[in-house]
C-alpha cells in the first residue's frame, strides 16, 4: 500500500464515519444554531442603533466556533481506535506513521468544514448576507482553523487514555479560546489586558480574517491573520504528528 492511498483511506474512513452518524450532523447544529437566534437577534436591535448588524458580525464566529469544536473533538477519535483495536490495526500496516496523522487530520479538517459548510448555508435564511467575492478567502482561512485544531487534538489525544479526562481538557481549552477570539464581540476599543489575551489566541486570527474576507470588517490586515494561523496550522500539524508517532512507535 503506497503513503498516499493510505491516507486516502483514512480520510474516506473519517468521513463515511461522519455522515453516517446522523446524530453527529444534528448535534453539530445545536450551539451554533442557538448562538445565532438568541443572541444574535437579542442583540442585533443593540448593534443597529450604530449602524452595524450583529447577526452578520457573530456569524463568521460562529462558523470559527463550529470548526474549532468539531476539530478538536477529533482527537476524541483517536483514543476510541485505540481503545477498540482499530489503531494497532492499522499501526502494523507497512506505512509511515506520518502517513496515518494525516489521513487523520484531513479527514477530520474536511468533516469540520462540512460540518461548518451546513452552518453556512442556513445562515442566509436567517438574515446573514456575505460578501460572494470573499468566500475563496473565507474557504482558506477555514481550512487552516480545522487543520490546526485537528492537530492540537490529535496532539493532546496521545498523551491520554480516558476518553472522559479529553472532554475536560478540551473543555478547559476551547471555551476560553472561543470567548476571547473576539468571535461575539469586537477587538476595537479593548482594555489592554483583554487585548493581550485576544491577540495570544491563534483563533483571534481565524475569525479576524474570515470577518474581513466575508463582510469587508476586520481588525487586522489580511496578511497578519493569514500569516498568524498559517504558523500556527504547521506548527500543531507538526505537534501532533509527532506526539503521535512518539506515542506509538
Amino acid at each position: 500500500m503506497s503513503e498516499f492511498t493510505a491516507i486516502r483511506v483514512l480520510w474516506k474512513r473519517e468521513l463515511l464515519r461522519f455522515v453516517r452518524a446522523k446524530s453527529r450532523i444534528a448535534g453539530s447544529l445545536g450551539m451554533p444554531l442557538f448562538f445565532l437566534l438568541f443572541l444574535g437577534t437579542g442583540l442585533n436591535s443593540a448593534f443597529s442603533g450604530t449602524g452595524g448588524n450583529y447577526m452578520e458580525f457573530i456569524a463568521p464566529g460562529i462558523i470559527g466556533m463550529v470548526l474549532m469544536f468539531s476539530s478538536v473533538s477529533s482527537g476524541m477519535i483517536v483514543i476510541m481506535d485505540r481503545q477498540f483495536g482499530f489503531l494497532k490495526e492499522i499501526l502494523v500496516a507497512p506505512i509511515s506513521r506520518l502517513s496515518i496523522v494525516a489521513g487523520k487530520i484531513f479527514g477530520g479538517a474536511t468533516t469540520s468544514i462540512l460540518q461548518a459548510a451546513i452552518i453556512m448555508a442556513l445562515m442566509p435564511f436567517l438574515g446573514v448576507s456575505f460578501n460572494l467575492s470573499g468566500m475563496l478567502a473565507a474557504f482558506a482561512f477555514m481550512v487552516l482553523i480545522s487543520t490546526a485544531f485537528v492537530g492540537l487534538g490529535i496532539a493532546i489525544a496521545s498523551k491520554m487514555e480516558d476518553m472522559h479526562g479529553f472532554q475536560l481538557v478540551m473543555n478547559f481549552l476551547v471555551m476560553p479560546l472561543f470567548f476571547l477570539s473576539g468571535a461575539l464581540f469586537p477587538l476595537n476599543n479593548l482594555p489592554g489586558w483583554l487585548k493581550v489575551l485576544t491577540l495570544i489566541d491563534p483563533l483571534t486570527y481565524g475569525i479576524d480574517g474570515m470577518r474581513g474576507a466575508l463582510t469587508g470588517s476586520s481588525a487586522m490586515p489580511f496578511w497578519v491573520d493569514f500569516g498568524v494561523l498559517a504558523l500556527f496550522c504547521g506548527a500543531m500539524f507538526a505537534l501532533g504528528a509527532w506526539l503521535f508517532t512518539k506515542k506509538n512507535s
